[in-house]
């Protein structure tokens, strides 16, 4: 199967999860600690839900496929095919009833991300790629109409002092990496914080020009892979590497900003 064959399950569970999510944002939830002590890392009854609800569609439909979810773990990771899946990406903004999270799925072929989606239902967007295209599909502008769809595309960027650049908080990123992170910021000429998963796919959508973050695991990362390199940018890590397990990541639009990004990050990419 290649990866177009499996839009239509996705776009399924995309659905499924949306449905389980939705009930609960702008609640009076009240999220779970699992940090036990540490920074706050919240988890909801949203964020399992959602997860168990495309866990059991993913087994009826997909026996020999593996899952690496983020709150259950990892069933047959080391199939040839793999769901990443990551139910809310940003739930600390969805504890807080801001529209900054999404759902992610992503597909992993031999180790390879192949297809991926962020899926926000309260927007009713979904962002999507095989790597070698991407599409957003949302609410129409046109009167008469209810949903449209339209191709990705990053935009063109040749320098920092050009660039917009996203990061979910410059606090997340480890003291030893700060100081790298700060001398980009310092150059570029716009920067907006918060967004999680969704200031990725405002890159793919030509928006900004840089996402810098670190200690992402593989569900942060494996979905937005194929949709950014589909809209025509690069994910590397921070020092160029292969970004599909996560670690410390820098998306671009347009190679030329993210190698100038990547001079200045580099030596602190550990």
């Amino acid at each position: 199967m290649t990866a177009v064959d499996f839009a239509q399950f996705v776009d399924e569970l995309a659905t499924i999860s949306g449905e389980a999510i939705l009930p609960f944002f702008r609640s009076s939830i009240i999220p779970d600690d699992k940090s036990r002590g540490g920074v706050f890392d919240p988890v909801t009854e949203a964020d399992r839900a959602a997860e168990v609800a495309m866990r059991r569609m993913i087994e009826a439909t997909f026996p020999s496929h593996g899952i690496v979810g983020e709150e259950f773990g990892e069933t047959r990771a080391d199939a040839e095919y793999v769901w990443v899946l990551d139910p809310i990406d940003g739930t600390k903004s969805f504890i807080s009833g801001l529209p900054m999270w999404g759902t992610l799925i992503g597909l992993n072929h031999r180790g390879r991300p192949c297809y991926g989606m962020m899926h926000q239902p309260f927007t009713r967007e979904r962002f999507f790629g095989d790597g070698a295209g991407a599409s957003w599909r949302g609410p129409a502008h046109r009167p008469g109409e209810d949903i449209e769809e339209r191709k990705l595309r990053t935009r063109r960027c040749a320098s920092l002092d050009h660039a917009t650049l996203m990061t979910t908080s410059p606090l997340l990123i480890p003291e030893k990496q700060r100081d790298a992170y700060c001398r980009v910021q310092d150059k570029v000429r716009l920067v907006r914080y918060g967004g999680d998963c969704y200031g990725y796919c405002a890159l793919a959508a030509g928006h900004v020009d840089l996402v810098i973050e670190s200690n992402l695991k593989a569900h942060d990362v494996v979905a937005l892979i194929p949709i950014i390199e589909g809209a025509g940018g690069i994910v590397t890590t921070w020092n160029g590497g292969d970004a599909a397990k996560g670690g410390s990541i820098i998306a671009a639009g347009d190679e030329r900003v993210h190698e100038a990004a990547v001079k200045v990050l580099g030596d602190a990419s550990a």
